[in-house]
């Protein structure tokens, strides 16, 4: 089932819908090469955190230190277009947890690559929304480097895959499944970063929320969580209290 899986997914882009009416149907498949690495739902290796999902990914494309997979995570997400305010609390906060956890994040502009950033010294995954080759946003350029190396980069997407828009909420279902808690620094209203709060949600994984000043737009989508029930952080003694 292994070379299956591959051959539908280099075929169909690892789109998750189309691979699976490919197995419902039992569609005709050839072995195929592909040069970069990867597990597969039907793999021992396959991280048992993602199989709890109701779409768990078929199979996932990696580069860097697997083993990461299997130690505690801690999902931190938030806002592209970051405030100032919103860098520096990612970065405290992340200091904080990357000596427990392994941090996870989408690999995005704002948030997510200020927690990868702050966790390069420790441990930190990414998922990404498009093939391992394709580095989106440019600028993370050297930061996928690093991570290829020495951290863990993952996505259900083969090499040579773009960034469709599409991609990207879908992916958030593992970087929820993937933590014990996910903690939203900066969002909007209308931030992607709720998709991973309902996912979590989903899998009863808690969710925290840093709180934000009233009016403050940056972060409505926090206050809107906090409001319907989320764990408000007020202070680094709230994050040492998170397991």
């Amino acid at each position: 089932m292994r070379e299956q899986l591959l051959c539908y997914a280099l075929h169909y882009e690892g789109d998750w819908k189309k691979m699976k009416l490919a197995l419902d149907r039992q569609e005709p498949w050839t072995r195929m090469a592909y040069e970069g690495s990867y597990v597969t739902i039907a793999d021992q290796a396959y991280p048992d955190k993602l199989r709890r999902l109701a779409c768990p990914p078929w199979i996932l494309f990696y580069e860097g230190d697997m083993t990461l997979l299997q130690k505690p995570g801690c999902g931190i997400v938030g806002s592209r277009q970051a405030s100032a305010a919103g860098l520096r609390n990612c970065a405290r906060i992340t200091d904080c947890m990357k000596e427990r956890f392994v941090i996870v994040s989408g690999l995005a502009r704002g948030i997510d690559g200020q927690a990868h950033r702050s966790a390069l010294d420790q441990h930190t995954i990414a998922v990404i929304g498009c093939g391992l080759d394709v580095v989106y946003p440019k600028e993370h350029a050297s930061l996928y480097a690093v991570m290829r190396k020495k951290q863990l980069i993952i996505s259900e997407y083969p090499n040579g895959t773009k960034p469709y828009a599409y991609h990207f909420p879908w992916r958030n279902r593992i970087i929820a499944a993937l933590s014990e808690a996910v903690i939203v620094v900066e969002a909007r209203r209308r931030s992607g970063s709720l998709l991973t709060v309902n996912e979590a949600l989903e899998l009863d994984i808690p969710v925290y929320c840093v709180p934000h000043a009233y009016l403050d737009e940056a972060g409505t989508g926090c206050n809107l969580l906090i409001s319907q029930g989320a764990n408000i952080l007020v202070d680094e003694d709230d994050l040492r209290l998170i397991f």
